[in-house]
């Protein structure tokens, strides 16, 4: 993803202030979509859209915080940024704690902004890309039947194909064609390559 195809989503009750980073962002190349609540934005909240948030901390509707557990229970991943007119430490420890990528305080530098903008960015483009391989591992571990996925769970443990077939009561011969089997259903070319498949699945 390029930084060309994000958006920065807007959301500040104040629309003075939503005009004004519009026009910041847009003069960067950013292409923004503003937000004058929360409830507005969410209800406009759809899929994976790429890029990031720019939330104030301080809304009647719902604080910044809140709005982003929102964000988070509907399954949306996008880097948050708290702007806010008060020099709140708790909040601004608690949205740290919470993920978001930074907490500026008005009035900011714009090149303050800019930069948590890029890193945002970037730190969505990185996710974007660890979903997307996840994904992909997974959907190849899904072609499995449950036996093979059994022994693919005990061989990337490092048992031997005898040390399979106790465990799972069955014969040695049979724990091989298993392995193949899953070797080639997975497109590794090793045991090692195997372990390596395991291990990515599972930090996915």
């Amino acid at each position: 993803m390029t930084q060309a195809l994000a958006t920065i989503f807007l959301v500040d009750d104040d629309e003075s202030v939503l005009r004004g980073l519009g026009r910041l962002l847009r003069a960067a190349g950013h292409a923004t979509k503003p937000f004058a609540s929360p409830s507005e934005f969410l209800a406009q909240l759809s899929g994976d859209t790429p890029g990031c948030a720019v939330l104030d901390l301080r809304m009647p509707e719902l604080n910044g915080l809140e709005l982003q557990q929102a964000m988070e229970s509907r399954n949306c991943h996008l880097p948050v940024i708290f702007i806010s007119g008060h020099g709140d430490v708790p909040a601004s420890v608690r949205a740290m704690k919470a993920g978001a990528v930074d907490f500026l305080l008005k009035p900011f530098d714009e090149q303050q902004l800019l930069g948590a903008i890029s890193q945002a960015l970037l730190k969505d483009a990185a996710a974007r890309t660890g979903r997307a391989e996840t994904a992909a591992l997974q959907a190849r571990h899904a072609v499995l039947t449950p036996r093979e996925r059994e022994v693919c769970a005990l061989v990337a443990q490092g048992m031997t194909n005898r040390e399979v077939a106790q465990r799972l009561g069955t014969t040695e011969k049979t724990i091989k064609v298993h392995r193949a089997r899953v070797i080639q259903k997975l497109d590794v070319d090793s045991v090692a390559e195997l372990v390596r498949f395991v291990d990515r699945l599972g930090q996915g």
